[in-house]
């Protein structure tokens, strides 16, 4: 574990203002996209079925400025595209695609563990309801070989540089 801290410790190695995109850690790059909060917001509410520029503005709150920037970023990093649904004036609705989609799954994490630890005493303000048993449901991380829940206290880290 020794030589994980090491290769992971950044002090002295990154300058201020670095972008994590070139940090060698799938972590910092993740973050890098998906670190900004407004971010994780718009892929919420993509999520959701709200899709439209002026419908995300509106629900969101967020300025229209911020709402191009992240969406951009989005589509340039594959995580949404956009189609056209009007032409005069050009309107565009954000999609999600598998990529995103699959952030998406991140989300759902982060949703049960701020269900269980920030919740306010009037509960979760959602529940997730899983389509094909048409149950109520929490997700979980689970290992990927014997199907047990993972927890990261049972796991540790191999590195591979």
């Amino acid at each position: 574990m020794s030589e994980y801290l090491r290769a992971t410790n950044y002090a002295g190695r990154v300058p201020p203002r670095t972008s994590f995109e070139t940090i060698d850690c799938s972590i910092a790059r993740t973050m890098a996209l998906l670190g900004e909060p407004w971010t994780a917001l718009i892929l919420r509410d993509l999520f959701i079925g709200i899709t439209r520029f002026d419908a995300l503005h509106v629900h969101l709150g967020v300025s229209r400025k911020i709402l191009t920037v992240r969406l951009n970023r989005l589509a340039n990093d594959e995580i949404v595209v956009k189609r056209a649904y009007a032409q005069r004036p050009q309107r565009y609705d954000y999609l999600l695609t598998g990529k995103g989609w699959q952030l998406c799954d991140i989300l759902l994490a982060i949703t049960a563990w701020g269900d269980q630890w920030t919740t306010s005493a009037a509960g979760p303000p959602a529940l997730l309801r899983h389509r094909r048993c048409d149950h109520l449901t929490t997700a979980e991380v689970r290992c990927s070989h014997c199907r047990e829940l993972l927890h990261a206290a049972d796991t540790e880290v191999i590195p591979l540089r």
